[in-house]
């Protein structure tokens, strides 16, 4: 096999897409390995290997002495269409091993729109992409991430859900599966040893049952390794954690090609949109040593000039002032610069901008969401204008030239003034940008202003919500893009299309696994790039599934109305979320719980009371 896929990488784009060897990859003997992990990521490889989540479960899995963990990614069109054409199955990168000869596959869920590629790299593996057609020789197919949140639309293809932080609960199902397979059980045994982890779902443990007019009307678990509520894993010291000293470098350009270091995780600002900070409570925060530590071997290991400090919100990290002025005196001399992304608008961020920018100046992005305060209100986003062109101000102030501003149009209560808004909110970025003297602000003004379309998601405030008609986002889009037609402004939009379909499977439930399946048979794949993307080939499969996707994304949810994802107890409680909905619709902010709890509810899982208080 090893010779035909030299052969056809000879005639594909890319082909260090398909190669492997690179620097700081894990190599090891997978025939003397007593349990194999192939970790699939549902996207290219120029995607997949710009994944943090990715690299740390990589290092853990490798870190096993009785484990191998390979990466296998989705291939490109050329390339599928080779491997079929010359019956080669997908396989890894480091030992080209088939999908099929591995004991465990797991995927990582972090976009709706990669769903169908998990259907077609299954396939092209030779695993049944069905989990009921698996037979006992077949992976035990896995999978985690944001998504599986709603695990739902994938319950057909997925055997086992691996709900919140992975760097513990990957190794107890890996575990799992290992002595499951060395004592011999039967493939339903090992299922059952996975339900009684927790953190972990087992879908065919499970029945839904519905209303006649298509809400869900129960959901209950039938066997008796099944748990009624699977509550999250949560990592309590980030410090302790596992992270990777050495991460692959890889020979080809990838989207995020630097040095990626999480210096916190999770969010208590209480966005009412936003999925991950509900997910990801309480926050955790890695200490100014143990970065530093960190940084040094990845600068070492890797030769990368890029660190970027991630997290859902870098400027609320305490000690960031510190820890820029560290990395700088530590690394300057290397020329290597410090990247700020995810800035909050009223993070105090001043002097680590002054910091970060003495090596090289990167772009700036802040999230406004909305133009108005009314809107920003409703969000509880808790940023004013006042902060954002205050903010805007230092930076151009301090030789920035190049700024993203990122809204979503179709949030709940969304009005006419609330598009003209985005509009003014350019134009006083254009403005503050003109008002540093001349000789003092950096040349060559950009503003990007990037408007997404508001995805209902589980586990937020606006679960409940509908998203707007695709007819009411064009028509939201054309407005802004004749508003936002100003010199040193470009103005990014999505396809409401597809955000359609995000909306349907964000929050869909059983029923769309049928259309998932069809809508794969049909030819759909790689989704999430535009120039793949085929809007009436989904439209006939939820034709032919007898399901409209207006049920579920364009319909309010009743209060009372039973949740596909209601059996997940990700420790915030629906009763706190249906709170913050109703605070919402009176423009009612909630504090940051770091100014005292809430009472969201994330206090009740067990070990976290001393993180959150």
């Amino acid at each position: 096999m090893i010779d035909r896929i030299e052969q056809l990488l000879e005639r594909v784009e890319k082909p260090a897409r398909y190669t492997g060897g690179e620097m700081n990859t894990e190599v090891k003997p997978i025939a003397q390995a007593e349990v194999s992990f192939a970790f699939c990521f549902p996207d290219t490889y120029e995607v997949a290997m710009s994944h943090l989540g990715m690299k740390i479960l990589y290092d853990i899995l490798n870190a096993l002495p009785y484990a191998v963990c390979e990466r296998v990614c989705m291939p490109w069109i050329d390339m599928l269409e080779g491997m079929r054409r010359e019956n080669i199955p997908l396989f890894s990168l480091e030992s080209r091993t088939a999908l099929n000869r591995f004991d465990i596959v797991g995927f990582t869920l972090q976009y709706e729109m990669s769903y169908t590629n998990i259907l077609e790299m299954l396939s092209l593996g030779g695993i049944p992409v069905k989990s009921a057609a698996r037979v006992e020789s077949d992976p035990i197919v896995v999978a985690g991430g944001p998504c599986a949140y709603n695990p739902e639309p994938l319950h057909a293809f997925i055997d086992a859900f691996m709900l919140g932080d992975g760097e513990e609960v990957i190794v107890k199902v890996t575990d799992a599966v290992h002595d499951g397979r060395k004592q011999g059980l039967a493939r339903l045994e090992i299922l059952r040893r996975l339900a009684g982890i927790p953190g972990v779902y087992v879908p065919a443990f499970y029945s839904a049952r519905y209303h006649g007019d298509g809400t869900l009307q129960s959901f209950d678990p039938i066997d008796a390794a099944a748990p009624a509520t699977v509550t999250k894993c949560c990592v309590a010291d980030l410090d302790a954690a596992a992270y990777p000293g050495a991460i692959p470098v890889p020979y080809t350009q990838i989207v995020h090609d630097r040095i990626m270091l999480e210096i916190m995780r999770g969010c208590t600002r209480g966005c009412r949109f936003c999925q991950a900070g509900m997910l990801y409570r309480p926050v955790r925060e890695r200490s100014v040593d143990r970065l530093l530590q960190l940084a040094e071997q990845l600068v070492d290991s890797t030769g990368y000039e890029e660190i970027s400090l991630s997290s859902l919100s870098s400027g609320d990290y305490s000690k960031l002032s510190e820890l820029c002025q560290k990395l700088m005196e530590r690394f300057a001399s290397r020329r290597v610069s410090i990247s700020l992304p995810s800035l909050r608008i009223d993070s105090v961020v001043g002097d680590s901008l002054a910091q970060t920018q003495k090596v090289k100046k990167t772009s700036l992005t802040f999230a406004p969401e909305a133009g108005t305060q009314r809107l920003r209100d409703v969000i509880n986003k808790g940023v004013t204008q006042t902060d954002l062109l205050s903010r805007l101000r230092e930076a151009f102030e301090g030789g920035w030239n190049s700024v993203k501003l990122y809204f979503m149009i179709g949030l709940p209560t969304e009005t006419q003034a609330d598009l003209e808004g985005i509009a003014h909110l350019a134009r006083e970025a254009v403005n503050a940008y003109y008002a540093v003297p001349k000789g003092q602000r950096a040349k060559g003004l950009r503003v990007t202003c990037s408007a997404s379309v508001f995805v209902p998601k589980p586990f937020t405030p606006f679960q409940w919500n509908a998203q707007d008609t695709m007819e009411t986002v064009r028509a939201k889009q054309a407005e802004l893009r004749r508003m936002l037609n100003l010199r040193g402004v470009t103005f990014h939009w999505h396809d409401p299309s597809v955000s359609l379909l995000e909306a349907c499977f964000a929050v869909g439930d059983r029923r769309l696994a049928d259309v998932l399946y069809r809508a794969w048979e049909l030819g759909c794949r790689l989704d999430g790039w535009s120039d793949q993307f085929r809007y009436d080939l989904w439209m006939r499969a939820f034709a032919d599934c007898n399901l409209d996707p207006a049920f579920y994304a364009n319909r309010e949810r009743g209060a009372q109305e039973l949740l596909p994802w209601d059996f997940i107890d990700i420790g915030v409680t629906k009763a706190y979320l249906r709170l913050e909905a109703e605070r919402a619709l009176r423009a009612e902010t909630t504090p940051d719980c770091r100014e005292g709890c809430n009472g969201c509810g994330i206090e009740r899982i067990e070990g976290l009371c001393t993180i959150c208080g």
